[in-house]
């Protein structure tokens, strides 16, 4: 797994390539939607101090191991794979349309709970996830994310959560910050 330096290297090379490609776009005045995006995504392990608490942090590391095991036969290649910190980890989906996105860490969900962790049995995650958008910088993407994670995490837990969706169907409300000043 990359760690969370390699993390924020790569998080701001994505953002300087959309923010480049929004304006190669806006130059050839294509109006066309966008089928393939790149997302960000965090995935946290369900009552993961319980599980260090219960059984030990030997097989709490072991978890983590697994769950990373399972996370590179999930995805592809070109996804690239973090160790956030703790028992969270991210995801930078790249180039895949919102279906496939949801697709993808859907059937990476059910892998983890299919999963037998030796000793601990049963373990799940819970994920959000969000589309990069224009004009994005590092703290709104992963704050959209983190915002999908904790309504998964509150609402029942091993599950995965969209943010745009949960903006469309009024379960979130949109937090714009104003980075504007006026200049006198």
């Amino acid at each position: 797994m990359l760690n969370r330096k390699t993390f924020d290297d790569n998080l701001h090379q994505i953002l300087a390539a959309e923010e480049s490609a929004k304006h190669v776009d806006k130059e050839r005045r294509t109006d066309r939607p966008v089928q393939f995006s790149n997302w960000l995504v965090v995935i946290d392990i369900d009552h993961f101090k319980r599980i260090n608490d219960q059984f030990g942090h030997l097989f709490g590391d072991e978890v983590l191991i697994l769950i990373a095991d399972t996370m590179r036969k999930a995805f592809r290649r070109r996804d690239k794979l973090f160790r956030f910190g703790g028992e969270e980890f991210v995801v930078l989906l790249r180039h895949v349309s919102e279906k496939h996105a949801y697709l993808a860490l859907e059937r990476f969900r059910q892998a983890v709970g299919m999963r037998d962790f030796p000793q601990v049995g049963k373990v799940t995650v819970s994920i959000g996830y969000t589309r990069f958008q224009e004009l994005d910088n590092s703290t709104d993407v992963l704050g959209r994310a983190d915002e999908a994670l904790y309504y998964a995490k509150h609402h029942g837990r091993d599950q995965v959560r969209n943010y745009e969706e949960l903006i469309r169907a009024d379960h979130l409300t949109r937090h714009t910050l104003n980075t504007k000043a006026d200049i006198f």
